[in-house]
């Protein structure tokens, strides 16, 4: 297998590197930082007060990885955009791409996204 077919496993897509690349080392982008956090779902229908369980367990998880991500942002000039991570473990920050850079060397990260605005993508008109 040549060196360029063997995969990657990354915390950043290679789009939202290309772009972060491109930034200025004091210009800061915003994303979306997922958290590892444990779940405690079981894949089977859930009662409400079962479904708000989990919902605080994966909280609770998430918010052990606070500490550090927040010694990261600092040491790179960020911030959270947001007190605590939401349902899914995931929490907006702000900071430059080196500080993207470190969280993703996190272990306590899963993944990072570019925070993006959402738009409707209008239907086609029937004819």
């Amino acid at each position: 297998m040549h060196t360029s077919e063997v995969p990657r496993k990354t915390k950043i897509s290679p789009e939202f590197a290309a772009r972060l690349g491109r930034l200025g080392p004091k210009q800061r982008v915003r994303a979306i930082v997922v958290l590892n956090a444990e779940t405690a779902g079981t894949g089977q229908r859930q009662s409400q007060a079962e479904r708000q369980a989990v919902i605080k367990a994966m909280r609770q998880s998430a918010e052990r990885a606070l500490t550090d991500v927040d010694d990261v942002l600092k040491r790179f000039g960020g911030q959270r955009l947001a007190n605590i991570p939401d349902a899914l473990g995931s929490l907006p920050v702000e900071t430059t791409a080196a500080g993207i850079a470190a969280l993703a060397a996190s272990k306590y990260i899963k993944a990072i996204l570019e925070d993006q605005a959402i738009t409707l993508i209008p239907r086609p008109k029937r004819t």
